[in-house]
């Protein structure tokens, strides 16, 4: 099983894997006893964004972690990811403008790579 650091930095790599744009990872854990980490990222087209999704979802359930579940595949415009503590958001550039998750979270916005690591 991977820690939460371990999981944050596997689907930040497979996100990077398939040109993902504008990476975050929101430390929810404070605000919601669902998840501890939000990852937001954008893609350029549907396809992209389903892509994406199928790529962090092998890539989880290689190291043993299989997503809960997928949502949003249909239309690709917003695919959620949930792998338990971890939930991620891939989104088409005016779909994440339009709902602003960061800020609806009201979050510390977090670079990739310093929120999976230990505090």
């Amino acid at each position: 099983m991977l820690t939460i650091e371990e999981k944050i930095l596997a689907v930040v790599t497979a996100l990077e894997d398939i040109k993902a744009n504008d990476i975050s990872v929101l430390d929810t854990s404070k605000k919601s006893q669902l998840f501890e980490r939000m990852v937001i990222a954008s893609a350029n087209s549907p396809r992209q964004t389903r892509a994406l999704a199928d790529h962090v979802s092998k890539q989880l359930k290689l190291r043993g972690e299989p997503a809960l579940s997928i949502e949003g595949e249909e239309s690709g415009e917003w695919v959620l990811v949930d792998l338990g503590e971890v939930v991620v958001h891939i989104m088409q550039p005016a779909v994440r403008a339009y709902y602003q998750l960061e800020e609806l979270w009201s979050m510390r916005h977090l670079p990739p790579k310093a929120a999976s690591e230990p505090k």
